[in-house]
């Protein structure tokens, strides 16, 4: 497999990760809208006698919601690593050029 073949497989890789990535925050997207939901109509004064009780329960939800921000931020660095692995090579090296350029094939032409 020639250089630019394997970084053309990475960067389709990437894209297909992306993708992925973007089905998950839409499904955390509807499941926090529930939560939310759920919390305006069940959370109120008379559901915890004490205030600190309240506090601890949102503090837990907003602990789950960092994590998840915190995980999507580690692989979106891990997913511009790759893109910067793919598209900024050395001149000398030939770099992505050649591919935007008509220099690699996609698949068979026939």
């Amino acid at each position: 497999m020639s250089r630019e073949a394997a970084f053309a497989r990475m960067l389709d890789a990437s894209a297909k990760l992306q993708w992925n990535v973007a089905m998950i925050l839409e499904a955390k997207a509807v499941e926090a809208e529930k939560v939310r939901n759920w919390l305006c109509n069940h959370v109120t004064k008379d559901a915890y006698p004490q205030h600190k009780e309240s506090l601890k329960e949102t503090l837990i939800i907003h602990e789950q919601v960092i994590e998840v921000i915190d995980g999507l931020t580690k692989l979106n660095q891990g997913m511009t690593n790759v893109m910067k692995a793919a598209l900024y090579q050395d001149a000398d090296n030939g770099g992505m050029g050649g591919m935007f350029n008509g220099g690699i094939e996609m698949g068979d032409n026939g």
